[in-house]
Protein backbone atom coordinates (compact mmCIF):
# COMPACT_ATOMS: atom_id res chain seq x y z
CA UNK A 1 0.00 0.00 0.00
CA UNK A 2 2.50 3.08 1.41
CA UNK A 3 6.27 2.43 1.08
CA UNK A 4 9.45 4.71 1.68
CA UNK A 5 12.40 3.91 -0.41
CA UNK A 6 15.65 5.06 0.59
CA UNK A 7 14.35 8.36 2.41
CA UNK A 8 16.66 10.97 3.64
CA UNK A 9 16.12 14.20 5.00
CA UNK A 10 18.82 16.83 6.42
CA UNK A 11 17.45 20.65 8.02
CA UNK A 12 20.14 22.64 9.53
CA UNK A 13 22.97 20.72 8.30
CA UNK A 14 21.69 17.94 10.38
CA UNK A 15 20.50 14.86 9.24
CA UNK A 16 16.84 13.86 10.88
CA UNK A 17 16.10 10.70 8.58
CA UNK A 18 19.10 8.46 7.30
CA UNK A 19 17.79 5.87 4.18
CA UNK A 20 14.61 4.91 5.82
CA UNK A 21 13.20 1.92 4.14
CA UNK A 22 9.14 1.19 5.43
CA UNK A 23 6.22 -1.27 3.66
CA UNK A 24 2.79 0.25 5.62
CA UNK A 25 0.24 -3.02 4.39
CA UNK A 26 -3.12 -2.30 3.80
CA UNK A 27 -5.91 -1.99 6.98
CA UNK A 28 -3.33 -2.51 9.06
CA UNK A 29 -2.62 -0.43 12.68
CA UNK A 30 1.00 0.84 12.97
CA UNK A 31 2.57 2.71 15.73
CA UNK A 32 6.29 4.60 15.40
CA UNK A 33 8.08 5.12 18.36
CA UNK A 34 11.31 5.85 19.44
CA UNK A 35 13.52 8.30 21.41
CA UNK A 36 12.64 12.29 21.12
CA UNK A 37 14.34 13.28 18.03
CA UNK A 38 14.74 10.00 16.64
CA UNK A 39 12.46 11.54 13.44
CA UNK A 40 9.47 9.93 14.32
CA UNK A 41 7.17 12.66 12.94
CA UNK A 42 9.26 13.75 10.18
CA UNK A 43 8.14 10.28 8.80
CA UNK A 44 4.88 11.35 9.14
CA UNK A 45 5.15 14.80 7.49
CA UNK A 46 7.64 13.34 4.63
CA UNK A 47 4.13 10.79 4.24
CA UNK A 48 1.79 13.49 4.12
CA UNK A 49 3.90 15.51 1.85
CA UNK A 50 4.04 18.45 4.67
CA UNK A 51 7.98 17.79 4.28
CA UNK A 52 9.83 16.62 1.20
CA UNK A 53 12.65 14.36 1.64
CA UNK A 54 16.14 14.77 0.15
CA UNK A 55 16.70 12.02 -1.41
CA UNK A 56 14.12 8.80 -1.58
CA UNK A 57 10.79 7.85 -3.26
CA UNK A 58 7.27 7.63 -1.06
CA UNK A 59 4.97 5.29 -3.48
CA UNK A 60 1.41 4.47 -2.79
CA UNK A 61 -0.16 1.24 -4.66
CA UNK A 62 2.89 1.39 -6.78
CA UNK A 63 3.20 4.56 -7.87
CA UNK A 64 5.15 7.11 -6.87
CA UNK A 65 3.75 10.17 -5.00
CA UNK A 66 7.29 11.85 -3.87
CA UNK A 67 6.53 14.97 -5.51
CA UNK A 68 2.38 15.55 -4.53
CA UNK A 69 1.41 18.00 -2.06
CA UNK A 70 -0.78 17.50 1.06
CA UNK A 71 -3.93 18.06 -1.33
CA UNK A 72 -3.14 15.77 -3.82
CA UNK A 73 -2.43 13.27 -1.27
CA UNK A 74 -5.65 14.24 0.54
CA UNK A 75 -7.29 13.37 -2.85
CA UNK A 76 -6.22 10.12 -2.73
CA UNK A 77 -7.40 9.56 0.45
CA UNK A 78 -4.62 10.85 3.29
CA UNK A 79 -5.76 12.25 6.36
CA UNK A 80 -3.10 13.69 9.13
CA UNK A 81 -3.90 15.03 12.78
CA UNK A 82 -1.46 17.31 14.08
CA UNK A 83 0.27 17.08 17.77
CA UNK A 84 -1.58 20.44 18.70
CA UNK A 85 -5.41 20.62 16.72
CA UNK A 86 -6.01 24.07 14.62
CA UNK A 87 -8.51 26.12 15.92
CA UNK A 88 -11.11 28.39 13.98
CA UNK A 89 -12.53 30.88 15.37
CA UNK A 90 -16.22 31.12 13.61
CA UNK A 91 -16.14 27.51 12.45
CA UNK A 92 -18.96 25.34 14.20
CA UNK A 93 -17.40 21.20 14.27
CA UNK A 94 -20.06 20.31 11.65
CA UNK A 95 -18.64 23.33 9.05
CA UNK A 96 -15.47 21.83 10.04
CA UNK A 97 -16.29 18.09 9.47
CA UNK A 98 -18.23 19.38 5.98
CA UNK A 99 -15.23 21.07 4.71
CA UNK A 100 -12.60 18.15 5.95
CA UNK A 101 -15.50 15.87 3.67
CA UNK A 102 -15.04 17.86 0.65
CA UNK A 103 -18.98 17.14 -0.60
CA UNK A 104 -22.05 17.68 1.93
CA UNK A 105 -22.94 15.45 4.84
CA UNK A 106 -25.88 15.22 6.44
CA UNK A 107 -26.25 16.64 10.55
CA UNK A 108 -27.13 13.00 11.07
CA UNK A 109 -23.83 11.56 9.70
CA UNK A 110 -21.88 14.12 11.34
CA UNK A 111 -23.53 13.38 14.80
CA UNK A 112 -22.82 9.59 13.91
CA UNK A 113 -19.19 9.92 13.89
CA UNK A 114 -18.83 12.30 16.76
CA UNK A 115 -20.77 9.63 18.81
CA UNK A 116 -17.95 7.60 17.58
CA UNK A 117 -15.32 9.46 19.43
CA UNK A 118 -17.22 10.24 22.19
CA UNK A 119 -18.68 12.99 21.67
CA UNK A 120 -22.35 13.66 22.90
CA UNK A 121 -23.69 15.37 19.33
CA UNK A 122 -26.35 17.22 20.60
CA UNK A 123 -23.71 19.47 22.27
CA UNK A 124 -20.78 19.11 20.33
CA UNK A 125 -21.74 20.03 16.39
CA UNK A 126 -22.85 23.56 16.72
CA UNK A 127 -19.55 24.38 18.85
CA UNK A 128 -17.06 26.85 17.49
CA UNK A 129 -13.72 24.90 17.17
CA UNK A 130 -12.40 27.67 19.72
CA UNK A 131 -10.23 27.89 22.67
CA UNK A 132 -13.62 27.26 24.66
CA UNK A 133 -13.26 23.63 23.34
CA UNK A 134 -10.37 21.71 25.81
CA UNK A 135 -7.10 19.90 24.54
CA UNK A 136 -8.97 16.42 24.68
CA UNK A 137 -12.22 17.07 22.88
CA UNK A 138 -10.03 19.51 19.99
CA UNK A 139 -8.34 15.94 19.57
CA UNK A 140 -11.25 14.43 19.40
CA UNK A 141 -13.05 16.59 17.34
CA UNK A 142 -10.08 16.35 14.89
CA UNK A 143 -9.97 12.28 14.74
CA UNK A 144 -13.70 13.11 13.92
CA UNK A 145 -12.86 15.10 10.59
CA UNK A 146 -10.53 12.47 9.54
CA UNK A 147 -13.10 9.62 10.01
CA UNK A 148 -15.67 11.35 8.52
CA UNK A 149 -13.51 11.27 5.19
CA UNK A 150 -13.00 7.15 5.54
CA UNK A 151 -9.09 7.58 5.04
CA UNK A 152 -7.49 5.02 2.91
CA UNK A 153 -4.61 6.13 5.31
CA UNK A 154 -4.66 8.19 8.72
CA UNK A 155 -1.38 9.55 10.56
CA UNK A 156 -1.74 10.87 14.20
CA UNK A 157 1.04 12.78 15.38
CA UNK A 158 1.71 12.10 18.95
CA UNK A 159 -2.21 12.67 19.49
CA UNK A 160 -1.61 12.01 23.77
CA UNK A 161 0.38 15.48 23.30
CA UNK A 162 -0.93 18.11 25.65
CA UNK A 163 -4.19 16.30 26.98
CA UNK A 164 -4.83 15.14 30.68
CA UNK A 165 -5.07 11.80 32.11
CA UNK A 166 -8.72 11.44 31.67
CA UNK A 167 -8.92 12.68 27.87
CA UNK A 168 -5.95 10.42 27.45
CA UNK A 169 -8.36 7.42 28.45
CA UNK A 170 -11.15 8.38 26.28
CA UNK A 171 -8.84 8.85 23.18
CA UNK A 172 -7.14 5.18 23.88
CA UNK A 173 -11.32 3.77 23.43
CA UNK A 174 -11.11 5.63 20.33
CA UNK A 175 -8.47 4.39 18.84
CA UNK A 176 -9.25 0.94 19.93
CA UNK A 177 -12.66 1.10 17.75
CA UNK A 178 -10.53 2.59 14.87
CA UNK A 179 -8.23 -0.59 15.05
CA UNK A 180 -11.13 -3.25 15.73
CA UNK A 181 -13.23 -1.45 12.81
CA UNK A 182 -11.48 1.01 10.31
CA UNK A 183 -10.96 0.31 6.94
CA UNK A 184 -7.62 1.67 5.63
CA UNK A 185 -4.31 1.71 7.40
CA UNK A 186 -3.50 3.72 10.45
CA UNK A 187 -0.10 5.46 11.48
CA UNK A 188 0.04 6.84 15.39
CA UNK A 189 3.49 8.52 15.96
CA UNK A 190 3.73 7.35 19.66
CA UNK A 191 5.37 6.43 22.92
CA UNK A 192 2.74 5.33 25.16
CA UNK A 193 2.50 1.88 26.41
CA UNK A 194 -1.56 1.47 25.42
CA UNK A 195 -1.88 3.24 22.33
CA UNK A 196 1.72 0.23 21.47
CA UNK A 197 -0.30 -2.36 22.70
CA UNK A 198 -3.08 -1.53 20.28
CA UNK A 199 -0.75 -1.82 17.33
CA UNK A 200 -0.47 -4.86 14.70
CA UNK A 201 2.79 -3.73 13.97
CA UNK A 202 5.65 -1.75 15.81
CA UNK A 203 8.47 0.39 14.45
CA UNK A 204 10.84 1.85 16.54
CA UNK A 205 12.93 4.37 15.12
CA UNK A 206 16.89 5.59 16.48
CA UNK A 207 18.93 7.95 15.49
CA UNK A 208 17.10 8.93 11.82
CA UNK A 209 17.22 5.07 10.90
CA UNK A 210 14.53 1.95 11.90
CA UNK A 211 16.19 0.73 14.29
CA UNK A 212 13.45 -2.22 14.41
CA UNK A 213 9.95 -3.78 12.77
CA UNK A 214 7.78 -6.41 14.24
CA UNK A 215 4.72 -7.43 15.96
CA UNK A 216 3.20 -5.90 19.25
CA UNK A 217 3.91 -9.30 20.98
CA UNK A 218 7.42 -9.58 19.61
CA UNK A 219 8.28 -5.92 19.81
CA UNK A 220 6.50 -4.53 23.74
CA UNK A 221 8.64 -6.44 26.01
CA UNK A 222 12.04 -5.37 24.60
CA UNK A 223 10.75 -1.72 24.50
CA UNK A 224 9.36 -1.88 28.15
CA UNK A 225 13.01 -3.10 29.23
CA UNK A 226 14.24 -0.48 27.52
CA UNK A 227 11.92 1.67 28.06
CA UNK A 228 14.50 4.99 29.32
CA UNK A 229 15.79 4.81 26.14
CA UNK A 230 12.48 5.23 24.42
CA UNK A 231 10.72 7.13 27.03
CA UNK A 232 7.31 4.52 27.17
CA UNK A 233 5.03 5.99 29.33
CA UNK A 234 1.37 4.20 30.39
CA UNK A 235 -0.40 7.16 30.86
CA UNK A 236 -1.86 10.65 29.65
CA UNK A 237 0.26 13.99 30.39
CA UNK A 238 -1.45 14.30 33.30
Amino acid sequence: MLELKNICFTRDNKKILDHINLKIEKDKFIVITGPNGSGKSTVAKIIMGIEKPDEGQVLFNGKDITNKTVDQRAKLGFGFAFQQPVKFKGITVYDLMRISNGKEITRKDACDILSQVGLCAREYVDREVNNSLSGGELKRIEIATIMVRNPKLAIFDEPEAGIDLWSFQSLIQVFEKIQQTAKGSTIIISHQERILNIADEIILMKQGKVEKIGKKAEMLNSLLRDATCCKIQGGGNG
